[in-house]
């Protein structure tokens, strides 16, 4: 039992990415079309109010992917997180200016006070959306370390053709999965507009996602991994069948279906290995050598055995209240603050 914890918090940490770029994709992705799909105020603001309800619920699947990886794989988060030092500070500065625009937005009723708050809230969404996707493309196609685990180079070491392939990927399939949410959660001319784009990009916006994991299936793959690859073309064509039937809620399940397989495809090509060393294969990080003690392990299960589903019934709880579609008929006028 002790043997297969480190395969199950493995397969753990897998999920809870997977989760993070399924609900926090379509958050990121929203935030860049702030300044890419919205014409006026009003428009931006029903993008803002399609996930004011459950943005900050959907970033913890990012603390919660990072501090797994703290407590079951130590070595992996200590060799992961060092020699992306630079990647990580932009993503968090990237979700910090996110955040606090959009508290900040609304506190002034001037254009240009919104407008460099709507650029903040772009900005850092495409900033954490790549260096998130940096990040993954790097954990599963490798880095230069040595042989204690150490990063080899200097502080841009990490920027490689993986690394921009990842970046790329991310930031694309939540420009095009926030597509599919906005149509889903909208009506009136925001959700034609994002009908419209999401069937435009669909077919080309998952091309650097497709690259990225058939580079890691030819490395590593297996007859299974290949297959989550078919299942996932069979899931974004189904997508886009979907969104030229007017079926918005099809869509966007088959989208985040096609999603899921080619992670979790990712993820099983390059089991038992948790990082890779581009220097030797000899010193890679794997499950077995970059895991916690069993004890640490075992206890990690029992709490997440209470925690996960408690979490997993909140968000869906707020997701099912706040089910309905957003108009702009629905949008109450600006207004200013004033002080007493």
């Amino acid at each position: 039992m002790t043997e297969a914890l480190p395969t199950l918090w493995f397969v753990l940490i897998a999920v809870l990415w997977a989760g993070y770029l399924f609900l926090e994709g379509f958050d990121l992705g929203v935030g860049m079309l702030m300044k890419l799909l919205a014409r006026n105020d009003t428009q931006r603001r029903v993008l803002l109010n399609t996930v004011g309800p459950v943005w900050d619920g959907n970033e913890v699947w990012l603390v919660t992917a990072i501090g797994a990886t703290f407590a079951a794989f130590p070595h992996w988060y200590a060799s992961l997180l060092s020699a992306l030092y630079l990647p990580f500070l932009l993503v968090l500065l990237g979700l910090i200016f996110r955040a606090v625009a959009f508290e900040w937005r609304g506190k002034q009723d001037s254009d240009s006070w919104r407008n460099r708050w709507d650029w903040a809230i772009a900005v850092g969404s495409f900033t954490a959306a790549a260096g998130i996707g940096a990040a993954l493309a790097l954990t599963t196609t490798g880095l230069p370390l040595d042989a204690n685990g150490d990063r080899v180079g200097g502080a841009f070491a990490w920027a490689t053709p993986p690394a921009l392939l990842g970046a790329a990927a991310v930031v694309l399939f939540c420009l095009v999965h926030a597509a599919a949410f906005v149509a889903l959660k909208t009506e009136g001319g925001v959700r034609g507009q994002a009908d419209r784009l999401f069937r435009r990009l669909l077919p080309f916006a998952l091309i650097p996602f497709l690259g990225w994991t058939v580079l890691v299936q030819v490395r590593t793959g297996s007859v299974v991994t290949w297959l989550a690859v078919v299942l996932a073309v069979a899931c974004l064509t189904a997508s886009y069948r979907s969104a030229v039937g007017g079926r918005d809620g099809r869509a966007f399940a088959a989208l985040g279906g096609g999603m899921l397989a080619l992670v979790g495809s990712i993820f099983g090509a390059v089991f038992p290995v948790v990082l890779p060393s581009t220097l030797d294969p000899a010193f890679d990080l794997t499950v077995q050598n970059a895991s916690s003690s069993p004890y640490t392990l075992g206890l990690m299960s029992v709490v997440a055995c209470f925690g996960v589903p408690l979490v997993l019934a909140y968000q869906a709880w707020t997701y099912w209240v706040f089910r309905r579609r957003v108009s702009e008929a629905s949008i109450p006028a600006a207004h200013a603050v004033t002080a007493l």
